[in-house]
């Protein structure tokens, strides 16, 4: 494990990392059945491929529309073309529950001083909303969108965009994601990258690995210790 020395400022990746992507199909499981979770699995696996595309492709819209597109195609996979169904499940994304450790997560980091901020793919409108639904928005002090740049990660300008609103260099600035490629992307920068690995996942084959390596993020304060 590389010593973190220096961290200034905690950044989060929000989808995966803070807030559970499956909890819109699992909020409605009784209505769904055996059909919700490969489900949420198609939906966010379009998601990102939707996003990655668009990015190669130049032909960007905000989350929000991607989030749905990836809805329609996961909906038409499962033969659930059901525009009520539709609507409740986008709905619900924007009111995501957080995982459950992280509002004191995030209140041991403010207390040790750390300032806190998340970097997201994700429209500002549904960044706050998701925010305010978890009640962590008190707990986060910038919300950082990929619209100010106008494409999605992991393309560089979205990390370089990071340092510039929060008035820091890379090595100052600890950054976790649940995405392997994300934090791949985020150690490239130059940020102190841990990534938050739920699935235990094998290690992407890729340049620039991760600092640490965790299963939740309980133990971040006790890994970065007081702010800088």
């Amino acid at each position: 494990m590389t010593r973190a020395e220096g961290i200034k400022a905690c950044l989060f990746d929000a989808y995966g990392t803070l807030f559970d992507v499956n909890f819109a199909a699992r909020a409605l499981a009784d209505e769904l059945g055996p059909h919700w979770q490969p489900l949420a699995e198609t939906w966010r696996a379009k998601q990102l491929n939707y996003s990655w595309l668009r990015s190669l492709m130049g032909a960007h819209v905000d989350f929000r529309q991607v989030t749905a597109d990836a809805l329609d195609f996961a909906l038409e996979d499962r033969g659930l073309q059901d525009a009520g169904l539709r609507q409740r499940l986008l709905d619900l994304y924007l009111n995501l529950a957080c995982y459950p450790e992280v509002p004191a997560m995030l209140q041991q980091l403010k207390d040790a001083g750390f300032v806190t901020g998340i970097l997201s793919n994700g429209a500002p409108a549904m960044l706050e909303a998701a925010c305010r639904s978890a009640g962590i928005d008190t707990l986060i002090d910038h919300l950082i969108s990929v619209e100010d740049v106008g494409i999605y990660k992991p393309d560089p300008r979205i990390y370089r965009l990071a340092m510039e609103k929060l008035v820091l260099p890379a090595h100052a600035i600890a950054f976790h994601s649940s995405n392997g490629w994300d934090i791949h992307a985020g150690k490239r920068a130059g940020f102190y990258a841990i990534w938050i690995n739920r699935s235990g996942q094998p290690a992407e084959r890729l340049p620039n690995p991760p600092d640490v390596v965790l299963r939740g993020l309980a133990e971040v304060p006790g890994i970065l210790g007081p702010a800088a």
